[in-house]
C-alpha cells in the first residue's frame, strides 16, 4: 500500500523538476514513506517531458502524464487524482514555491487528526503585490459564500485523503475552489496549515488577467453548481413562478381597474407591458429550469483529456 501519492502539474518548468524532484526524495526517505510522484504536462513547450523522462529513468517511484495541447491546472490535477494510488494525496506546484518539507506535517494531520482535506496558507508570500491583493480579495469573497474559514484557497499545497479525489470533479479553473467542491460532495472536515513560501528560482509567473476574471466566473459557477447543481429546476422555477406570479398580479390589476373604475384602456399604460414582460420571462425562466434539470439527467463526462504519452505503470502493480 502506498502512504502518499505527490500530483504535480506542470507547464514549462524545465528548469525547476530535477531540483524539486531530489527534495522530495530526500523528505519521503527521511520519513520512511512509501510514495509515488505523478508530473502532469500540461502540455510544455520547452523539454519539462524529457526531464520527466529522466527523472523516470532515475527514481521508480515517478509516474508521468503528457497532454497533447495546453487545458489548464484543474484538468492536470484531475488527470493526477484519477491516476493517484496513495492513501492520502499532496499537490503541489512545480516552481518550487512550494516546500516538499510540509509533506510529513500535511500527511499528520490526514491521518493522525482526520481531516478529509488540508490547505496549505502562505502566510508570508513572496509574490508581487498584483497578485497578492486579487488573491486577497477571492479569499475574501470565497470565505463569505462557501462559510469555509480557510485564508488561502488558492494555495497549491494541499493534502487530501483518498476518498476526496476520487469523489470530485475539477475542470474549468475550479482549482482555486477544490475546498468548496469537497464540502459539497460531503468531504466537510477541512483544516489549514502554515506553510512556507518560497520565492520563485526559475522561470515566471503564469498569473495573468485572464486568470482573474475566470477565477470570478467560476466563483459564481461553483456556488450556483454546488447549491442549484443537482435540482436546477429549484433554482429557475422559484424565480420563474415569482416573475409569473408578479406579471399575472400586474394584469389582473389592470383588468380589475378597467372593468370597475375606469373607461380609459390598458394598452397604452406602461405597466401593462410590464406586466406582460414579467409573464413571459417568468414562462422562459420556467422552461429553463425544466430543460436543465432534463441535461443534468443525460449529463455526458466532462474530463475527457488526449494524452499523448505515459510513463511508468502503477507502483502497485510493481510491487
Amino acid at each position: 500500500m502506498l502512504d502518499i501519492s505527490v500530483v504535480i502539474p506542470l507547464y514549462n518548468e524545465e528548469e525547476s523538476l530535477p531540483e524539486l524532484m531530489e527534495w522530495i526524495d530526500r523528505v519521503m526517505s527521511q520519513s520512511s514513506f512509501k510514495y509515488e510522484v505523478i508530473f502532469v504536462d500540461d502540455g510544455s513547450k520547452d523539454s519539462s517531458w524529457e526531464v520527466i523522462q529522466n527523472l523516470a529513468s532515475k527514481f521508480p517511484t515517478v509516474r508521468g502524464e503528457k497532454f497533447r495541447r495546453n487545458y489548464g491546472k484543474s484538468a492536470a490535477l484531475s488527470v493526477g487524482f484519477e491516476k493517484a494510488q496513495g492513501e492520502v494525496v499532496i499537490t503541489m506546484d512545480a516552481d518550487l514555491q512550494d516546500s516538499p518539507e510540509e509533506i510529513p506535517g500535511l500527511y499528520k494531520m490526514i491521518v493522525t487528526d482526520g481531516f478529509d482535506l488540508v490547505s496549505g496558507w502562505k502566510k508570508k508570500r513572496h509574490d508581487p503585490l498584483g497578485k497578492r491583493i486579487p488573491s486577497k480579495f477571492f479569499n475574501g469573497v470565497t470565505r463569505r459564500i462557501s462559510g469555509i474559514s480557510l485564508n488561502d484557497f488558492n494555495c497549491g499545497l494541499k493534502a487530501y485523503k483518498k476518498d476526496v479525489v476520487k469523489n470530485i470533479e475539477v475542470y474549468g479553473e475550479m482549482h482555486r475552489y477544490i475546498p468548496v467542491i469537497s464540502k459539497w460532495a460531503g468531504f466537510d472536515k477541512i483544516g489549514e496549515k502554515i506553510v512556507a513560501h518560497q520565492a520563485r528560482k526559475y522561470g515566471s509567473s503564469k498569473f495573468g488577467l485572464e486568470r482573474l476574471v475566470n477565477g470570478f466566473l467560476d466563483l459564481m459557477s461553483i456556488t450556483f453548481v454546488g447549491k442549484f447543481g443537482k435540482r436546477p429546476m429549484h433554482f429557475f422555477g422559484a424565480l420563474g413562478t415569482f416573475s409569473i406570479v408578479i406579471g399575472f398580479g400586474i394584469l389582473l390589476y389592470l383588468s380589475i381597474e378597467k372593468l370597475f373604475y375606469s373607461t380609459d384602456g390598458i394598452a397604452t399604460r406602461p405597466l401593462f407591458y410590464f406586466g406582460i414582460l414579467t409573464l413571459i420571462v417568468g414562462t422562459q425562466l420556467f422552461v429553463t429550469g425544466f430543460l436543465a434539470e432534463l441535461i443534468t439527467r443525460n449529463a455526458p463526462e466532462r474530463n475527457n483529456y488526449k494524452i499523448a504519452a505515459s510513463i511508468g505503470e502503477s507502483i502497485l502493480q510493481k510491487v
